[in-house]
């Protein structure tokens, strides 16, 4: 299988800003949101991104009868011992908003100096021939920066407001999408998965 214009590929996802973001990347390929099929989203049970991201692929795959792509992806602070991470999404509880889980980011690294608020953005990434594929193709992204002691910037979502970007001199939230994909966690994991794709024969 090639990764052609002609393959449709559903994207298991339903958070708007990462659609948008995929889908420019990918631009010129057909990626259809599951939404588009009014199937349930999965459950995120795995502990880790890797398991999630294959059972957000697996659960699409299956329920649209179509290849997948599917990604898994958060905040790990160090000085929280790796948090929000898998949980960054409710990191404030089910249903949290982003502005609730920045807040309360915010408030557990209250006074916490900037030399020790290194973070990362990680997404792994996963594509799915079919449901029961025994050889998913897996990618990961990583973006490295510092987590700041208020909100800066109006572009993005999630944890982009309070996300520094030290190469860049500002947030995530502060830079154009264009200059945000070539330096992302998710556009390095796109662009890696992608090359896996058409590497598939």
């Amino acid at each position: 299988m090639t990764f052609s214009t002609s393959q449709q590929i559903v994207l298991a996802s339903g958070n708007l800003g990462k659609i948008k973001e995929i889908q420019a990347i990918l631009e010129g390929h057909p990626i259809i949101a599951q939404s588009a099929f009014n199937i349930t989203e999965a459950e995120e049970t795995g502990s880790t991104f890797v398991e999630n991201a294959i059972i957000k692929a697996r659960h699409a795959a299956f329920h649209c009868k179509l290849p997948s792509i599917a990604d898994d992806s958060g905040l790990v602070v160090d000085a929280l011992n790796g948090a929000p991470g898998v949980i960054s999404a409710r990191y404030a509880g089910v249903g949290a908003s982003d502005q609730d889980n920045v807040q309360l980011l915010l408030q557990e690294l209250e006074g916490v100096p900037e030399s020790q608020r290194t973070a990362r953005f990680i997404c792994v990434m996963v594509f799915m021939e079919h449901a029961n594929d025994p050889t998913p193709l897996i990618a990961q992204g990583v973006w490295e920066g510092l987590i700041t002691t208020q909100t800066i910037g109006s572009q993005g979502f999630g944890y982009d407001p309070v996300f520094w970007v030290p190469s860049e001199q500002c947030t995530s939230a502060e830079l154009p999408a264009t200059v945000k994909n070539s330096l992302s966690h998710r556009g390095l994991a796109v662009r890696t998965l992608s090359a896996l794709i058409k590497a598939r024969s």
